[in-house]
């Protein structure tokens, strides 16, 4: 882990234990699977001192270079709620737990927020594996997860509230920009998990809908720096240049754009698309091996708004001017806020009665207004954005407002038709719409 890292782990750690000691004579220590138990255990965590919220992603491991970050937006969001007089004329108490980029250990943590901790929401996860893997632990507990970052759909619990961009909300448009200016000869790229693959299944069929050819796929394990082969693969693949889509996640970017540019593979002749690689990992690899590559988004520290800069001048007075800002931060961030809202709508932290005030939620998110929509997915403007020199992203596209978020997929011949409403008990999950 590095100093920064491990700094941050230890602080975040130390509040979770004072959190802990100074609820302790408030809070029982035990805790049953049946959703009974966990409304009885939030309305008395609420009649607490406080009002405690789970905080769950990776400080350790391949992820921690994006998800601390995504920790330092969520935390900045409750001492500012904190700062203003908290919740309900209570303070929030974010109590921490790190997923060490495990997935059993997202799903033992998860497990232990709300057993044993009885907060009454998490604020969580990054890869579609660590949201997988805590699914069943919020489905059989009747709680409420809300999850901040892109994925590739195909999913719409009761018990999340999704507020990164579902496919159609970034890999659908960056697919169809991609097509029509850069080339329609693709080589998918991505780390071994359900996201990528996943979303090169919704990619093959869209191009494959629109004249587009796939002519390699290749997957490394999370954390995999050897890239030397999918290199060589591309290189044979599109020898005269192509579209690169890439998925891959944490750590192996940094090998892969590093062995791109040592291999003369330039972005003028093989442009990269991504999907998870932001302004801080941008920073964290080095602007001098993205330049000129792509990254497809709802949200860049470059889009001109007032509740942008204000965003983005709270982040850099807290954290320091050096720190950039970006999408996953940013829609983690505003989840706090939305949840924020959804309490204060229904007068109490229980949990049915937030999920019903949570639809309809509206927010002046520094990305643009958003919505949380019946299917816990919200409306999101989208955004391609161009690395570059000093790290940041050049928006060259975006549609004119934000977009409905589809579950879904509408390419996929499985899912087609089938759309998600929570405030109609005959339709909930997937039914059949069109």
């Amino acid at each position: 882990m590095s100093q920064l890292g491990r700094r941050k782990f230890l602080l975040y750690s130390s509040t979770g234990v004072l959190a802990s000691l100074l609820l302790k004579g408030c809070a029982d220590a035990g805790g049953g699977d049946t959703a009974a138990n966990t409304e009885a255990a939030t309305t008395e965590t609420a009649a607490a001192d406080g009002i405690k919220v789970g905080i769950l992603h990776s400080l350790s491991g391949t992820m921690a270079i994006s998800e601390t970050t995504v920790v330092d937006a969520e935390m900045m969001a409750i001492d500012e709620i904190n700062a203003a007089g908290g919740l309900l004329g209570k303070q929030i108490i974010p109590i921490q737990e790190d997923g060490a980029s495990d997935w059993s250990t997202f799903a033992e943590k998860a497990a232990k927020l709300i057993d044993q901790d009885k907060v009454v929401t998490v604020f969580g996860c990054w890869t579609s594996a660590s949201r997988k893997a805590v699914l069943p632990v919020f489905e059989s507990k009747n709680h409420m997860l809300w999850y901040p970052v892109q994925y590739e759909g195909q999913e719409c619990s009761k018990n999340v509230f999704y507020t990164g961009a579902a496919p159609n909300q970034q890999i659908e448009p960056a697919v169809d920009w991609l097509l029509e200016n850069k080339g329609k000869e693709f080589f998918l790229v991505g780390s071994d998990y359900v996201f990528p693959r996943t979303a090169n299944t919704v990619i093959k069929e869209q191009l494959a809908a629109n004249g587009g050819t796939v002519v390699g796929e290749d997957y490394l394990p999370l954390g995999d720096t050897e890239v030397t082969s999918i290199i060589t693969k591309i290189r044979v693949a599109l020898p005269d240049g192509g579209v690169i889509f890439n998925s891959l996640n944490g750590d192996t970017n940094v090998a892969f754009f590093k062995q791109m540019q040592g291999a003369g593979l330039s972005p003028e002749q093989y442009p990269v698309m991504s999907v998870s690689v932001a302004e801080e990992e941008v920073k964290q690899i080095g602007p001098e091996y993205l330049q000129g590559h792509y990254a497809a988004w709802n949200y860049f520290q470059t889009v001109e708004s007032p509740q942008n800069d204000k965003f983005v001048t709270a982040f850099k007075s807290k954290y320091g001017e050096d720190r950039v800002t970006n999408d996953p931060m940013e829609a983690a961030y505003i989840m706090v806020y939305l949840w924020k809202q959804a309490v204060e709508q229904a007068g109490t932290t229980d949990l049915e009665p937030v999920r019903a005030a949570a639809v309809g939620q509206k927010f002046a998110a520094p990305e643009g207004q958003v919505t949380m929509q019946p299917n816990h997915h919200i409306s999101k403007t989208v955004r391609i954005g161009e690395v570059r020199e000093d790290g940041l992203f050049d928006i060259v596209w975006s549609t004119e407002g934000p977009l409905e978020p589809v579950p879904w997929n509408q390419y996929v011949k499985e899912t087609k038709g089938f759309a998600c409403d929570w405030t109609d008990p005959n339709k909930g999950g997937k039914y059949k719409a069109a």
